[in-house]
């Protein structure tokens, strides 16, 4: 039996990381978190109150904790919030803990994922919505390529499709550096 590590998905809001994380963990018999739903359950309020209430600099006070306590359970996959990777001490516990996957879609993809999105803050305090997904995409892809083991592009493809990949390559990976 091959033992796999923990497996972590960063990037962008709108690249699919909860919706595939489920699936993934389910392929694999795991456990799934996603580390914002994990704060909204820990906090008992939403992520926009947090915000509201605590300011960004408060909601990422949040996350590295709730990150720091997830990447110490076994056999997870976990899908961390879109701004994660931004935090140094996440960056560093989750490229230690496990393997990290960097899901990626182009600006267009992401744009049309969330169009119709009302529960990101980050999003609803941008006045232009393809201006806010540029300027994120410009400051956070050097920091998701720098701690992703690999790099699967969602764009137009199932979930099936990537959920495949991924599972073809961490268990082609590990497996051959089991033997």
């Amino acid at each position: 039996m091959i033992k796999l590590p923990n497996i972590f998905l960063i990037g962008p809001m709108g690249v699919g990381k909860s919706t595939i994380g489920r699936r993934l963990a389910d392929e694999l018999k795991r456990d799934f978190y996603d580390s914002d739903h994990e704060i909204e359950v820990r906090c008992g309020v939403d992520i926009n109150w947090i915000f509201d209430l605590e300011g960004e600099e408060g909601f990422r006070q949040r996350e590295q904790q709730i990150i720091a306590d997830l990447v110490n359970l076994n056999d997870i996959v976990l899908a961390t919030g879109g701004g994660a990777a931004m935090t140094p001490a996440n960056r560093d516990i989750l490229s230690a803990k496990g393997v990290v996957i960097y899901l990626y879609a182009s600006i267009e993809q992401q744009l049309a994922r969330l169009s119709n999105d009302t529960k990101r803050p980050v999003l609803q305090r941008a006045a232009d919505l393809p201006t806010a997904v540029r300027g994120l995409h410009e400051e956070r892809d050097p920091q998701y390529r720098s701690i992703a083991d690999w790099t699967f592009n969602t764009d137009g493809r199932s979930i099936k499709l990537v959920v495949d990949e991924i599972i073809d390559t961490v268990v082609y990976k590990h497996s051959s550096t089991q033997n």
